[in-house]
């Protein structure tokens, strides 16, 4: 089954449902969409879709129920799964007099007004009375100490209306999912899963409605200290797949000046890195060109096409494949075009054949250096990685490699097989993925 995540960043539904072919052609298993739960339509911003209003009423600047139920039939017409963003650690930060009232009374009052056009848009439940009050959310005050983890869980994040796990919230929250799914939603990617309660976890997300649904959360972490408090105990204890920051951080140590390649010949086995069966893996996430605070642990463009290429050739873990429409250009100049539509361009478009070719297929190192590796997939798939400034040069036994013409799916290159062992010359800074 393929696998590969196209993460559609803050993408119009029609514009998914436009291109659920090309997506399918291209050789992607599922597409994560944005949050669909309501937020504000006039949001432009992306963070508006992460500052929910109400569960019950699909619509936001990306769409409306209608469009998303189009999105939904037209990737599972082209055998594409479709998950979607989830965020049920907080609703939105809105300056109100009723702040802790949602939808709060204006909205209700908007809901009358439009009543047909909001019975449209509803997902479940009953717009004429409110969804959460007052007595709903933890009243502590925001974070303060981000490694405390009973603020990280207990408190607001950044001002945001922090819910509270009582059973009311319990009981909407799997009454949202529970709809979702009778719409065709395949999977759910968790938000802010270390501002969430292990038991919320456990209660909205570890339940019968939930069985057969791919579930990944979203564990922010920037080191092993930070991985030590906030994702391997929730690895070990919790049954859902995970973001790989263990790996990410790798990534960023080998792709250093004085980092070596060999750290990936097999990182799980040293603890940097998830368990590959439970590993959503990446070389950028949303979070990273968008907020300031997250900036910093951004890849070097080329080491980011170097790591993409580590992460579809690799065997392990469901790579996730992020693309924008430049929300992070207009702040940041040089981001203009670097993830927008990233999703087809001609490097990533070969790693994900590449993948998809060789998926399953066990991996052994070929040759390992500092700055250079080549990793074989089974009898027919090769992985050459240069991270350096030089051409390198590496003479290769081709036991276990079946004996043919390979061709190198990221620039068009032959190179023939044959006899006890061969030669494979590659450029500086720069990676081949050979299929026989």
């Amino acid at each position: 089954m393929r696998d590969v995540i196209l993460h559609a960043f803050d993408w119009h539904y029609n514009d998914i449902a436009t291109n659920a072919e090309r997506i399918a052609a291209v050789g992607y298993g599922a597409v994560l969409i944005p949050p669909p739960l309501y937020s504000d339509p006039a949001g432009s911003e992306w963070w508006q879709r992460y500052q929910p209003k109400d569960y019950r009423v699909l619509r936001s600047y990306l769409g409306n129920k209608a469009e998303l139920e189009g999105t939904i039939a037209a990737l599972h017409r082209h055998g594409v799964r479709i998950y979607a963003d989830i965020v049920f650690n907080h609703m939105a930060n809105e300056n109100r007099p009723d702040r802790l009232n949602f939808p709060g009374e204006a909205e209700l009052q908007h809901y009358r007004l439009k009543r047909e056009e909001f019975e449209r848009d509803r997902l479940y439940g009953d717009l004429s009375a409110g969804l959460f009050s007052p007595w709903d959310f933890n009243t502590e005050g925001n974070i303060c100490n981000w490694l405390d983890p009973h603020e990280s869980t207990e408190h607001n994040l950044s001002g945001l209306p922090d819910l509270d796990l009582n059973d009311w919230v319990i009981e909407q929250q799997r009454s949202c999912l529970h709809a979702l799914n009778t719409m065709g939603f395949d999977g759910y990617r968790i938000d802010a899963v270390k501002h969430l309660p292990e038991e919320h976890l456990q209660r909205v997300f570890e339940t019968v409605d939930m069985a057969g649904k791919y579930l990944f959360g979203e564990v922010l972490t920037a080191n092993d200290h930070e991985e030590s408090l906030f994702i391997w105990p929730l690895f070990d204890r919790e049954h859902l797949a995970f973001y790989d920051f263990p790996l990410h951080e790798t990534l960023r140590r080998v792709f250093s000046p004085t980092g070596s390649m060999r750290e990936l010949v097999d990182p799980g086995a040293f603890g940097q890195a998830l368990p590959h069966w439970r590993a959503v893996t990446f070389s950028v996430t949303h979070d990273m060109p968008n907020n300031d605070g997250f900036r910093g642990v951004m890849l070097h463009p080329q080491d980011e096409y170097l790591a993409n290429a580590y992460l579809l050739g690799r065997d392990g873990g469901v790579p996730l494949v992020y693309s924008d429409g430049n929300q992070s250009a207009a702040r940041y100049p040089d981001d203009r075009n670097r993830w927008a539509d990233s999703w087809q361009k001609n490097d990533i478009s070969a790693m994900v054949f590449f993948h998809n070719a060789v998926h399953g297929l066990p991996q052994r190192p070929l040759f390992e250096d500092d700055g250079f590796l080549v990793l074989a997939r089974g009898n027919r798939g090769i992985v050459a990685i240069n991270k350096t400034d030089a051409w390198q040069q590496a003479e290769i036994r081709s036991w276990g490699l079946s004996q043919c013409d390979y061709y190198c799916h990221l620039h068009g290159h032959r190179m023939t097989v044959s006899g006890d062992s061969f030669t494979l010359d590659i450029p500086p800074r720069e990676a081949q993925l050979w299929l026989c």
